[in-house]
């Protein structure tokens, strides 16, 4: 991936509804901003059970959005991040159907993971509590296979079968859509929901030992084709640092909240502790598709012992409220209970929203972002600084959907307009052009915990963020490189009739 700013976006959600549109998009108003762009699954079918995350036939392109022909005329112009789903397939899948006809006769048999190829001879209460879960219940479905009853793993939904790893058909599944996505020209591969990939009895079936072999094997496997490997992981932060040494990128997960939280609280103090450790091959983002997740700096298990978070958990529960009262409850009415389909360790709102709509308080987390050690990423509702979409959730009832809202082009030409989003756009292309990117970054000492010093220095070139939180402003200055003005990126002290 280059050491640019890169986008995520869906197919048919930025400015139409095929990926013509937003190829249309990168080429015109868009244009200069994203060195790549990660497409969320366009594989078939796009408006399925969980957005596209239930691939019927993941080596096809929805018609509905284009064809493999669109994708590789975008990855000529621009690098290009696509999802290989790893735990699952959707139950409408060709495979799962014909196993579910024909049983054990069927040539996919093997393909799906049954109950009893991890309990064998059963499972006791205390085994099945140990189980770690993203949703409430366990993560089994009985089906009627070939007339008779069987129990499968289901992790995220019913709508969704597990996928045996370890098995020969189940490793080819996954080796066919590597094979397919290196013949048309995807760059970077998306490891989705592979910490739950591996189950082993006795075991959290989490990020045990079995996965960070796993991920070495699959990662392998891209490499050779020519791929790079993003890791996408929500987990304790020591987990993130742990398979950051196995693969090419893994997402900084933890910077989200820290960032709300040293913004909120006005101190940067656990943000600093954070940026020393955290992985320098880490593709940084404050909103993705999912929610703003907070189980990346709570306290969790690590190699079968209680491990603290970086945030205390009375300080994760005031962040989350905070949230809540920031957007107005609307978070509050797409998180939790209050949602179908919901992720116990998620927050889901829009970044723009969580802080408010305050322009001059999501400039400093872009710029806090964007200074971050990696390489960063850019949501696309975040960056039109949308506004939850309070009218899909209602119409869906999934939480998420607030968070993803359907642009046209008008309206993309409209939210570009506004002074935020042109300031955010010269920030980016601030990060895109100063050489000083190029080189390393370094967490300069500072006052005291209310002051925040980020520096990138690439030979003569350096470009540095100070950052007040107390008073919420920022500076950039540097060598006189790269696009823009320097004195585009200052902020003056915020009004306190925000708060």
């Amino acid at each position: 991936m280059k050491n640019q700013v890169h986008l995520i976006s869906y197919p048919n959600r930025l400015g139409g509804s095929t990926l013509k549109d937003l190829s249309r998009m990168l080429a015109g108003p868009l244009d200069g901003l994203f060195a790549g762009v990660h497409i969320l699954p366009f594989f078939l079918p796009v408006n399925g059970a969980d957005a596209g995350f239930d691939p019927i036939d993941h080596g096809t392109v929805d018609p509905q959005v284009g064809d493999w022909q669109d994708i590789q005329a975008l990855g000529e112009r621009t690098d290009i991040t696509a999802d290989l789903i790893v735990n699952h397939i959707s139950v409408h899948s060709p495979q799962f159907s014909d196993f579910r006809q024909k049983g054990e006769s069927s040539a996919h048999k093997d393909v799906f993971l049954s109950y009893r190829d991890v309990f064998p001879e059963g499972a006791t209460e205390q085994a099945l509590a140990h189980i770690y879960r993203p949703r409430p219940g366990l993560p089994f479905t009985r089906f009627l296979i070939a007339g008779q009853p069987r129990v499968l793993w289901t992790t995220f939904t019913d709508q969704q079968v597990d996928i045996n790893v370890y098995s020969e058909a189940g490793w080819n599944y996954l080796q066919a859509i590597l094979e397919v996505f290196a013949a048309h020209g995807v760059r970077t591969v998306r490891l989705d929901a592979v910490g739950y990939a591996c189950k082993k009895q006795g075991t959290s079936c989490f990020m045990i030992p079995e996965t960070f072999e796993f991920i070495r094997k699959l990662s392998h496997e891209a490499k050779t084709r020519g791929m790079e490997v993003l890791v996408e992981i929500h987990s304790h932060y020591q987990s993130q640092i742990a398979i950051a040494a196995h693969v090419d990128r893994v997402y900084d997960f933890a910077l989200p909240p820290l960032v709300l939280h040293a913004i909120f609280r006005g101190t940067a103090r656990y943000l600093k502790q954070w940026l020393h450790v955290s992985p320098r091959n880490a593709v940084t983002v404050l909103d993705t598709h999912d929610g703003i997740g907070v189980i990346d700096i709570g306290p969790g298990v690590v190699n079968g012992v209680p491990a603290d978070g970086i945030l205390p958990e009375a300080e994760i529960g005031e962040l989350v409220e905070t949230i809540h009262r920031r957007s107005r409850g609307e978070s509050l009415r797409a998180t939790g209970k209050a949602a179908r389909n919901l992720d116990l360790y998620q927050v889901n709102c829009t970044f723009y929203d969580a802080l408010g709509g305050r322009d001059d308080e999501y400039l400093l987390a872009r710029a806090l972002q964007f200074f971050a050690p990696g390489i960063p990423q850019v949501y696309y509702v975040g960056l039109l600084a949308g506004r939850n979409d309070v009218s899909l959730l209602q119409k869906t009832g999934e939480g998420r959907d607030i968070n993803r809202h359907w642009f046209t082009e008008a309206e993309v030409l409209e939210q570009m307009r506004l002074p935020v989003v042109q300031k955010l756009s010269r920030l980016i292309r601030f990060r895109n052009t100063h050489p000083a990117f190029q080189g390393d970054v370094a967490i300069l000492d500072s006052p005291d915990d209310s002051a925040l010093r980020l520096r990138w220095t690439a030979g003569p070139e350096w470009a540095e963020l100070a950052v007040d939180f107390q008073a919420r402003t920022f500076r950039i200055t540097g060598s006189e490189a790269g696009e823009g003005s320097i004195a585009d990126f200052s902020l003056s002290p915020v009004d306190p009739r925000h708060d």
